[in-house]
């Protein structure tokens, strides 16, 4: 699976997205629709043809259609309209729908920008419909990947799949360095990276990507294994310069002497290259990756492995990202919305979206998929994915307006990275403009 999870580059318009959704929000006719879905038992089929549209960047592949033929024929009064938008456009596009007061009844969406449009009441308030719900239970799902679509303690999505993220390496390489092991202490990964870089023969330790919004997202891990963390319980303090975090930061930075100065200024999916080609022997991504490698890259299959993050002083942390699915407070047909992301959202549908999918190496949001056996049984790459999860924090924070904080860590680091300034004055830098922001 290569494009179903958004990867951290939807980012780089999500602060975009926040400032437009204060604007269209004074156009938002349906409120936060808490009131949508208000009544008993399970919701009922329409009594005429309906059809809804389905935004997202998924409409295309051979399981999304799968899922929704089988919709429509268990749902004949319910026709799905797919709207297609590339994934690198989704978040403005919906937004510029909901300002112009018609976005889609249903959307595919980075489960990260879940709290931007229900602060801005564009979503619909998923309680009611949940209560009344035989297939989908709040408490049914990873409560990891639950934060996600979680605001004012109300669900506003349903988790659809999701990653955590760990360590990938080239066994090959890591063979011809004499590096027996992937290494599971920082002092560790320092080492292999030292070993492993050889700059007269273009080879590399680790890559590193100084762009928007990688430099902050990849930092993240370390940051949780150090013990830090971003802002407050409350989003109204800023924490990320706090001596954990510059310690973090610190060594996070150092690593930039390891890593290809090429694709510095490149991402993490445009950087698989490096990885591909032997260029670096380890790369931090999501489970994500493995899908890509399977799917582009069958010449170095046996080459490469995964393994869990190095831990830190504070233990293991990694970071988690998902998708999600969504109902706008616009829309005049919710019930018939809540039936179809209600069907996608049974477990048979939800594990054969995931890790049961020919190229899929995302996992299941809902615990008992992702605790299953079958899961690593179906695809033991995941083994190593599914056991992080419990050491998942994710990067989404109370405050609203974190998203033009996270660009300030992004940039402050990326300077850092470069060695323009050091990991301690990018975050002391980026938490004043933080502090900024919040009052």
């Amino acid at each position: 699976m290569t494009h179903r999870l958004s990867r951290r580059s939807l980012a780089t318009v999500v602060a975009t997205t926040t400032a437009a959704l204060a604007l269209a929000a004074c156009s938002t006719s349906g409120g936060s629709s808490t009131d949508k879905g208000a009544g008993e038992g399970p919701v009922p089929e329409p009594t005429s043809p309906v059809t809804i549209s389905f935004a997202s960047w998924v409409g295309a592949e051979p399981d999304m259609k799968t899922l929704v033929d089988k919709f429509q024929t268990a749902h004949p009064n319910i026709k799905i309209e797919l709207q297609n938008i590339p994934s690198e456009e989704a978040n403005e596009k919906l937004t510029a729908q909901v300002a112009g007061g018609n976005p889609p009844d249903v959307a595919f969406i980075d489960a990260s920008t879940t709290a931007q449009f229900a602060s801005r009441k564009a979503l619909v308030n998923l309680d009611n419909y949940i209560k009344r719900s035989e297939v989908v239970k709040a408490d049914a799902y990873v409560p990891a990947f639950k934060t996600f679509v979680t605001y004012e303690n109300s669900m506003y999505g349903l988790p659809f799949d999701g990653e955590s993220t760990a360590l990938f390496y080239r066994t090959d390489l890591f063979q011809a360095a004499g590096i027996s092991a992937p290494p599971t202490t920082w002092p560790e990964y320092e080492e292999a990276a030292r070993k492993l870089t050889n700059p007269a023969k273009r080879t590399y330790g680790n890559a590193m990507f100084a762009s928007s919004p990688e430099a902050a997202y990849y930092w993240y891990p370390w940051l949780w294994q150090a013990g830090g963390k971003l802002l407050s319980d409350d989003g109204k303090q800023v924490l990320f310069n706090s001596a954990e975090a510059k310690s973090a930061a610190e060594f996070y930075v150092k690593m930039a002497q390891y890593a290809p100065k090429d694709y510095l200024n490149s991402n993490s999916y445009d950087g698989r290259q490096a990885f591909a080609n032997g260029q670096v022997g380890m790369y931090v991504a999501g489970s994500w990756f493995a899908g890509t490698l399977g799917d582009e890259f069958p010449q170095i299959d046996g080459k490469w492995s995964v393994a869990p993050l190095p831990k830190g002083s504070a233990g293991c942390g990694t970071t988690i990202a998902g998708d999600a699915l969504v109902m706008f407070s616009q829309g005049k047909k919710a019930d018939a919305a809540w039936k179809f992301i209600e069907f996608l959202s049974q477990p048979d549908n939800v594990a054969q979206w995931t890790y049961k999918s020919k190229a899929g190496t995302t996992l299941p949001p809902i615990s008992s998929l992702l605790d299953s056996p079958d899961l690593v049984a179906t695809k033991p790459i995941l083994k190593g994915f599914a056991e992080a999860m419990p050491c998942g924090v994710s990067n989404v924070v109370a405050n609203p307006d974190w998203p033009k904080i996270e660009e300030a860590i992004n940039a402050e680091l990326a300077k850092a990275i470069y060695g323009e300034q050091t990991a301690a004055q990018a975050l002391d830098n980026a938490a004043a403009e933080a502090e900024k922001i919040i009052r």
